[in-house]
């Protein structure tokens, strides 16, 4: 029998986000990446983290898990998903008047969190998919 899920409740699924992308953060740092914000909104979607690896700007974003499948947690990243993520970006760098200025990667960092275990596995997918849509003639 499969052990109980909390993913269900929607405090506990924005606790294991949040937790998750502290620890994908910690992550990426220790790869000298500079973390420049996490969680960044505006009324039609969200970014994740926003790093820096060298003079690229790295558009991270983390899916967790309870789980041990990370080849399905990384899949859930689907076209639909990486759309909404390129035109999140596409806004973002328009406010900041960066739009075709800078060089942007698309990375997918996930996390399971196995129940008992003193720590996550991390898997880091660099460059896990081009910009979808508008944003590609700028990528």
């Amino acid at each position: 029998m499969e052990p109980a899920s909390y993913s269900r409740w929607p405090w506990w699924r924005r606790w294991f986000g949040r937790r998750s992308e502290r620890a994908a953060a910690r992550f990426l740092r220790r790869l000298r990446y500079h973390i420049l914000a996490a969680n960044i909104e505006d009324d039609r979607g969200e970014i994740d983290l926003l790093a820096l690896d060298g003079d690229t700007l790295v558009v991270v974003e983390v899916r967790s898990t309870e789980r041990t499948d990370l080849v399905r947690v990384i899949a859930s990243v689907d076209y639909l998903k990486q759309k909404r993520l390129t035109e999140a970006v596409t806004r973002y760098l328009g406010r900041r008047r960066l739009l075709g200025k800078i060089t942007v990667r698309f990375d997918i960092v996930a996390i399971s969190w196995p129940p008992g275990a003193k720590s996550p596995t991390v898997n880091h997918v660099k460059d896990a998919f081009e910009a979808v849509g508008r944003f590609q003639m700028f990528n």
